[in-house]
């Protein structure tokens, strides 16, 4: 159950971080790669039952 509220939390996280405002145009991929990154490791922790 925790589990999924932090895959959820994080998915939601990396569509915010997306560069699509004018404003943080100039982020580049940093954010989102960084939250993508992240989310990867948790599914990687489920699947192997870590989490």
């Amino acid at each position: 159950m925790l589990s999924t509220i932090l895959i959820i939390i994080l998915i939601l996280l990396l569509i915010g971080a997306l560069p699509t405002w004018p404003y943080s145009g100039g982020w580049g991929y940093y954010p989102g790669g960084g939250i993508g990154l992240v989310l990867i490791i948790v599914i990687i922790l489920v699947l192997f039952g870590r989490i």
